[in-house]
């Protein structure tokens, strides 16, 4: 059995359809890909903003005058020169060949 012509362009055109989908599938995905994309680094740009006012804040709280408020809330005091005592570590044996 032979195909006549209309079998012809009906297949053709659901070969066409169906390629047309796939194209148009493709597509759609890749927008709502390109759209989380966008929010992602929306995202990222503020945590990115949000880690560099945490990062200045830990600094400033590292300072000595904060720190030293503290301190002396907590009734500390900083150490004298004459309090402080270097420990020098001991030089490491020579190793040679034997």
């Amino acid at each position: 059995m032979s195909l006549k012509g209309r079998h012809w362009v009906l297949l053709w055109l659901v070969l066409f359809l169906v390629a047309a989908a796939a194209v148009i599938s493709r597509q759609t995905r890749a927008y709502e890909l390109a759209a989380r994309l966008g929010e992602l680094r929306t995202r990222r740009g503020e945590l990115e903003a949000q880690a560099a006012e945490l990062t200045k804040a830990i600094r400033a709280s590292q300072g000595r005058s904060v720190l030293g408020v503290r301190a002396r809330a907590l009734g500390l005091r900083a150490a004298e020169d004459t309090e402080l005592t270097i420990i020098a570590a001991p030089p490491e044996p020579a190793t040679g060949p034997h």
